[in-house]
């Protein structure tokens, strides 16, 4: 009996590993994609500087692992963005929700052009709507409607949040529920 106890709470062998999910991160210059990720990964948000060309980071979540690809949102980046969809099995868009109307409009062209795209179609996204601490920031509600993601979206499997750096309580929800979409993706391709 002592050996059957032993063998049971010394013996189980390490923790299974956690499942990794391969994640594009796109959204405009200054929407703040680099310092979500980094406050994500506990690091300094000090001197954070536009990404030019992507990054990646690996994110540890408790129930998984996320390998994000940032790309950056320069206009002159943009235009290769659909170079690095490849692989990816969720998609994180992140946009200022206190931009200027010129901007907001480009975001949301471009987010449309990411829900339409043959690689990222069919794909979990998790739409942040950052900055939501400015004054100028439109509601979670506004930019839902703005973006028109009722009808863009129908079908498809997305979240859409508020964010800001100074909560990331709420963005790691934003992300656990992220989490949450590409584990049920992965579930239905286990089926077929």
């Amino acid at each position: 009996m002592l050996d059957y106890c032993f063998r049971t709470l010394c013996c189980k062998g390490p923790p299974p590993p956690r499942p990794e999910y391969d994640v594009v991160c796109i959204g405009l210059t200054g929407s703040g994609k680099t310092s979500l990720l980094s406050r994500l990964c506990s690091e300094a948000t000090d001197n954070i500087v536009p990404t030019t060309g992507f990054s990646i980071k690996a994110v540890p979540f408790q129930n998984a692992i996320l390998n994000v690809k940032e790309l950056g949102g320069a206009d002159s980046i943009k235009k290769y963005w659909s170079r690095y969809y490849q692989g990816s099995q969720g998609v994180v868009f992140v946009l200022d929700s206190a931009s200027s109307e010129e901007d907001l409009e480009m975001a949301r062209t471009e987010l449309h052009s990411a829900l339409q795209h043959p690689q990222l179609c069919t794909l979990p996204f998790l739409i942040l709507a950052n900055h939501q601490d400015k004054p100028a920031a439109r509601s979670v509600q506004e930019i839902k409607k703005y973006f028109e993601l009722e009808p863009l979206a129908r079908g498809k499997s997305w979240i859409l949040e508020g964010s800001t750096v100074d909560s990331m309580d709420m963005v790691k929800e934003s992300f656990s529920q992220l989490i949450h979409l590409l584990e049920e993706k992965d579930h239905e391709i286990g089926r077929i």
